[in-house]
């Protein structure tokens, strides 16, 4: 579950050194994603509900809709 209001690193954050990794902000009704090694570049927002089904679809499980 993701902690609105702050960006969260991925626990899946690669091998070596863990810098391959996404980071997630929760805002409510959208989730933002940026790459954790370019903090202050591009962001991309999604709807939650679509994030949700993606990450859920990601694991192999259909989504609560």
């Amino acid at each position: 579950m993701l902690t609105p209001g702050t960006w969260q690193k991925s626990s899946f954050s690669g091998g070596g050194q863990g810098d391959a990794c996404v980071e997630v902000f929760n805002r409510g009704t959208h989730i933002s994603v940026r790459d954790s090694k370019a903090p202050t570049r591009a962001t991309l927002t999604f709807p939650a509900r679509a994030f949700a089904a993606f990450v859920e679809a990601l694991k192999g499980r259909p989504s609560a809709d």
